[in-house]
């Protein structure tokens, strides 16, 4: 039998190898057009770093028996221990920040009492100083409170009563010290010192989103002339020279409330010895784009204590706020 040899010309070898050569290169150019379209698909829909904290505000801490009028100070202990155990039992939190009035009574015994509740906080906590904590011609000034504070705090190392951290990369943490302590009153004030030290972190700080904690607020969330920021013109005017993502975080009128104006947001918080006796959980996620907050409202655990509180205030919607400024996500370009 005769054997049969196939015969491939030339041409056709030719012809395959560069149909060959083609596919490789359309699989190849599809490999890099996917690859772009999931980095870019990345960029615009993944988070790049996602921060999670806690505002807890006018705690007054009291060791006393007796109520005050609207706040349940008497409770506040026990309202303490429930906000921590809530924090302790929420992960990834970063830290707590305290904007004010942590002590009802500005006294040694009173912060004394108050500091070993805070070492039950699983996370770093730190605070801005509240009218409530150091008033003038007292014994408790802003030096010995951070003294007291530092024994057991050892991640408070700051020299001032206003100062600024790195929680993370992306994120820029400033606490201002708004008490007028010259007179007594329950107005708040900035002053040019500290107003130009604000201008001069923000100016470092332009790729950051921006998280500003105080005790009297910037942007009134109801009208209290007695109560608010004389200067808030001036800060207002330091704010709106940057156009990155700032949140302002405030305490001292006891009340919930959720501005945005722009690339502002304000957040007022309420307390958590009156009604409606809650706090904050915020996350702020930064994408290439945006920043977006997500705002919780945290009420205690405490119903009877809830319920008597609500007893004792004369407008419920003032403080609890609508439910738009209890929780809420918020979205600021960048």
């Amino acid at each position: 039998m005769k054997k049969t040899t196939k015969k491939y010309s030339t041409k056709s070898i030719k012809k395959t190898e560069k149909e060959s050569t083609v596919t490789r290169l359309k699989n190849w150019l599809i490999s890099i057009l996917l690859a772009v379209v999931m980095f870019f698909g990345l960029q615009c829909y993944s988070s790049t770093s996602a921060l999670k904290f806690v505002q807890l505000s006018d705690v007054h801490f009291y060791t006393g028996q007796n109520n005050t009028t609207y706040k349940m100070i008497a409770e506040s202990p026990k309202l303490l221990e429930d906000a921590i155990s809530q924090i302790n039992a929420t992960p990834n939190i970063s830290f707590v920040m305290f904007t004010g009035d942590l002590i009802d009574k500005p006294f040694e015994k009173e912060l004394s009492a108050f500091l070993p509740y805070t070492e039950k906080i699983n996370v770093p906590w730190y605070f801005a100083f509240g009218n409530h904590d150091t008033m003038l011609g007292g014994y408790l000034t802003p030096k010995v409170y951070m003294e007291l504070v530092n024994k057991y705090n050892k991640n408070y190392k700051f020299e001032k009563s206003y100062y600024s951290f790195i929680p993370q990369k992306g994120y820029k943490v400033i606490v201002l010290d708004s008490i007028i302590r010259d007179k007594l009153t329950s107005n708040g004030r900035i002053g040019e010192e500290q107003l130009s030290w604000l201008d001069n972190e923000l100016a470092n700080s332009k790729k950051d989103t921006v998280l500003i904690f105080m005790h009297v607020p910037v942007l009134e969330p109801y009208n209290s002339p007695n109560h608010r920021l004389v200067d808030a013109d001036k800060m207002e005017a330091v704010l709106s020279k940057y156009k990155n993502p700032i949140a302002i975080f405030q305490g001292h009128y006891h009340g919930a409330k959720i501005t945005q104006k722009g690339n502002i947001l304000y957040v007022s918080c309420p307390s958590l010895v009156s009604y409606p006796n809650a706090f904050r959980m915020v996350t702020v996620t930064n994408y290439r784009n945006k920043v977006v907050f997500n705002i919780q409202n945290k009420e205690t655990n405490l119903k009877n204590v809830q319920k008597l509180a609500k007893i004792l205030v004369f407008a419920t919607s003032v403080y609890a706020g609508e439910e738009k400024d209890q929780n809420a996500t918020i979205t600021i370009k960048k």
